[in-house]
Parts: C-alpha cells; structure tokens; sequence
C-alpha cells in the first residue's frame, strides 16, 4: 500500500480527482495527507471531510525558500510517502527539497511541454496562435519544467477562446489525466531510463479531449 501526500495552495481540484479515483478504483495505495502552503487553501477542507491527515506550513512565515522547504520536508517525512504530488501547489522548489523526494515527486503543468514553461501558459499559447494545447504530467526535476514527461493531454485552441476559458478546459482534461498517472505510480507501471518514461500496460499516454476529435 503506497502512501500519497498532495500539496496544494488553493482549491486543490486535481487533488479531489485524485483522491476520487483512489477510492473509487480501489488503487493499492491511501492519500496520507494533503499539505498547504496557504492557511486558506479550501482544499484543506475536503481533504478533513474525508479524515485525511491536513498540514498547513504558512510560507510566510519562513525568510527565505530554504528554510521553508527543510521545514516542508520535515512535515512530509512523518507521512513516509512514496510520492509526493504537486497539485497546484504555487511554490518554486529548492533543490535540495527535489533530490531529497528524486523519482517520488510529480506535477502537472499546463501547457505541452517543453513549450511554454513557467507561468501565464495559456495567454501565451493564445498569443503564438497554436491550434492545440493541453497539459503534461512529468517528474519534478531541479530544472523547471523539463522533467521525465510521464503523460500529456491535448485540448483544441478554439476562436473566441480568452486565456481563461482555455485554461478551464485543460483543467477538465487535468482531471481526468492526473489520476491516470498516479494510479500508474502506485501499480509500479512506470519505467524510467535515461531521462525518458515507458510504461509496462498498454494504455494511451496521450490523452485526447473529446473536443479535440
């Protein structure tokens, strides 16, 4: 049984996917706890509702990234995971938090990477006028944004679309994407050689908004 911890610092709405889907799947594996960074983060409260352990470490509180990131670490040590997942959890990372979880902490980012790291993803694939966007999942590396990709999911960039009408609609395929990959994790169907991910089943990397078809 594989042990999950989610950080967030807001609503958490991939963390509710994904911890729908655990228990729905019955996946060998429990959610531990859910973490923020933000003491008004809302996730908190859905993740209490369903009796699972929350943390809050009010970044603020910390003078700089290091100090808050060994504090972090520290909180999540208690939990033993097996992976961390960022879920919108609006943190630059430090390195020696990163090496410390190596191959056991994963984000999803909005945008195909390797285009359009960072932040402001969907005004900027709007301003380059890409007729398709999405989102990857991949592992967190000490380089920003170009981890191992584990998964993407594609999304159609429509006319009319303003950045926040697009980004709603890559979080919708964020939903469904997200789960896919942790469940991945937790049945140890993901093969990591050389900077590159395989998978041991037969099941799409890719995923196609219906939209998009």
């Amino acid at each position: 049984m594989k042990k999950l911890v989610i950080l967030i610092s807001g609503r958490g709405s991939n963390m509710e996917a994904i911890v729908r889907e655990c228990a729905a799947q019955s996946w060998p594996a429990r959610v531990s706890a859910v973490v923020s960074n933000r003491p008004d983060a809302t996730g908190l409260n859905f993740a209490a509702a369903r009796s699972i352990a929350t943390e809050v470490i009010d970044h603020t509180k910390f003078k700089g990234r290091d100090a808050f990131d060994a504090t972090l670490a520290r909180v999540l040590d208690t939990y033993k995971p097996d992976l961390v997942i960022l879920a919108g959890f609006m943190r630059v990372l430090t390195p020696a938090f990163i090496e410390h979880y190596s191959a056991r902490i994963i984000n999803v980012h909005p945008s195909l990477l390797p285009s359009f790291t960072g932040l402001h993803t969907h005004q900027r694939a709007l301003d380059a006028g890409v007729t398709a966007h999405g989102a990857t999942v991949h592992f967190v590396t000490t380089a920003l944004d170009q981890g191992p990709i584990i998964a993407q999911g594609v999304v159609p960039v429509l006319s009319g679309d303003t950045a926040a009408v697009l980004a709603a609609r890559v979080l919708q395929l964020e939903h469904k994407l997200y789960p896919r990959v942790v469940r991945w994790f937790v049945e140890d169907q993901l093969l990591v050689h050389d900077g590159r991910v395989d998978l041991a089943i037969t099941e799409p990397r890719l995923l196609l908004s219906l939209d998009a078809i």
